[in-house]
């Protein structure tokens, strides 16, 4: 092995450390700590490191595996591990899927994308040639997002926790580069690559063909039966441009569901609703998502989704009371810069549940500056987590047929059949 001896860490940054390792590396199973044998002169002291991109928040970053990396020198000593897999030439990329993997919006914000940033440290010049290595990972994020890593990379994905074996590299990153919420940014990457470039991979994983790797376990597994469909109503015109609606169930629901798909379909679209679960095949939802021509989400996780759009279908997201720079910061500006009409509908006090408990003079209610003040925690706990959505179809329907109008651009004599038949009625 290359016995460079090297180990630096950057930890300039406010969201992220990312520590680079060289030479003859070797994981200690079950004890968290990755050995630098044969390190350059100076420092013994491990550099300890939570490869997760939310550092600023102390609570969660206590859910992420703590990694200790120890410089061995050469005059130690210390007895190297036994290799029980070489990776010869092959560098590994370590990560952690804890924190708030569970979260949609998380998944793809604080994972995936950094893990496709840094990753392409090494997979820029030879496509594939990485190992992903992970922490706090679970069964069904695993299943859920294999055929993206499978375009990542040609290796299987190693489980740090599950896999009791030593294994060795030449070469580590451990932490993930962040540039921005939900964005890539060309100038930092080794090819100029942008979020269109990783929206590629992502139509590769669930679209292109199966990257199928043989094994005996996998040919012993029994598949898993198909969940239920989503719950989806459908105009019933063949022609005409299609919105995808997504629901929430518990916090920012759409209490007028029904009503704001009628609406829809008024405006000439053909409506699908897709009540998305955890168990829901991502690739079913990628394939209605990319065949659309719009989507509409109230704020939150599942907004997420217009990653799978294809510019320059719309995006339009309702905004509740108390959100506006969050809707704007974490999807409406990534929306823009992926090529996306972005579209808002601002909810007004009347359409806010939160009219219910509070008097109009409230500061919730007239000021919500005022609230989001106080900080993060308090906004949170007021506007997304105490509040739900019956929105005024009337006043939509107008930001509707904004969204109606471009999407007309793009599709003009399916829109003009469908008006035709809205017209004849």
């Amino acid at each position: 092995m290359d016995a460079d001896g090297l180990l630096c860490c950057d930890r300039s940054h406010h969201r992220t450390d990312v520590c680079y390792m060289r030479g003859d590396i070797r994981t200690l199973p079950g004890s968290g700590s990755i050995f630098l044998h044969n390190a350059r002169h100076g420092s013994t002291a491990p550099e300890k490191i939570r490869p997760y991109t939310r550092k600023f928040e102390h609570e969660i970053m206590q859910t992420v595996q703590e990694f200790s990396l120890v410089p061995v020198p050469a005059n130690a000593s210390t007895r190297r591990p036994r290799c029980d897999v070489t990776h010869r030439g092959v560098p590994a990329v370590v990560f952690s899927a804890g924190g708030y993997t569970g979260n949609m919006y998380h998944e793809f914000s604080d994972g995936l994308i950094p893990l496709y940033v840094t990753s392409r440290r090494f997979t820029a010049a030879a496509e594939g040639e990485v190992v992903l290595a992970v922490a706090d990972s679970r069964r069904w994020w695993a299943s859920k997002y294999r055929q993206v890593f499978k375009r990542m990379s040609k290796y299987r994905i190693v489980d740090l926790a599950a896999d009791q074996r030593v294994h060795c590299f030449s070469e580590m990153i451990v932490g993930l580069r962040f540039h921005g919420e939900l964005v890539i940014d060309p100038q930092q990457m080794p090819n100029g690559e942008g979020i269109q470039d990783f929206q590629a991979l992502l139509r590769q994983a669930f679209d292109g063909p199966p990257l199928l790797r043989k094994s005996r376990q996998r040919r012993q597994q029994a598949p898993l039966p198909p969940p239920p469909p989503p719950p989806t109503f459908e105009h019933s015109e063949p022609a005409g441009p299609r919105i995808v609606i997504f629901v929430r169930n518990q916090t920012r629901v759409l209490l007028n569901l029904r009503e704001v798909v009628e609406a829809c379909e008024e405006a000439g679209f053909r409506a699908q609703v897709v009540d998305a679960k955890q168990h829901t095949p991502l690739a079913a939802i990628h394939r209605a998502v990319a065949s659309s021509d719009a989507l509409l989400a109230v704020h939150g996780a599942a907004v997420t989704h217009f990653l799978f759009m294809r510019p320059p279908a719309a995006l339009l997201q309702i905004v509740p009371i108390g959100l506006d720079w969050a809707a704007d910061a974490f999807y409406g500006a990534p929306a823009r810069r992926l090529g996306l009409e972005y579209v808002e509908y601002k909810v007004s006090a009347e359409e806010s549940s939160l009219s219910d408990e509070y008097d109009r003079r409230s500061p919730v209610l007239a000021d919500p500056s005022a609230v989001a003040g106080r900080g993060w925690w308090e906004m949170k706990k007021v506007y997304m987590d105490k509040q739900n959505v019956r929105v005024n179809v009337s006043r939509f329907s107008a930001t509707l047929q904004r969204v109606y109008r471009h999407v007309c651009a793009l599709h003009l004599h399916a829109c003009v059949r469908v008006h035709d038949v809205h017209a004849s009625v």
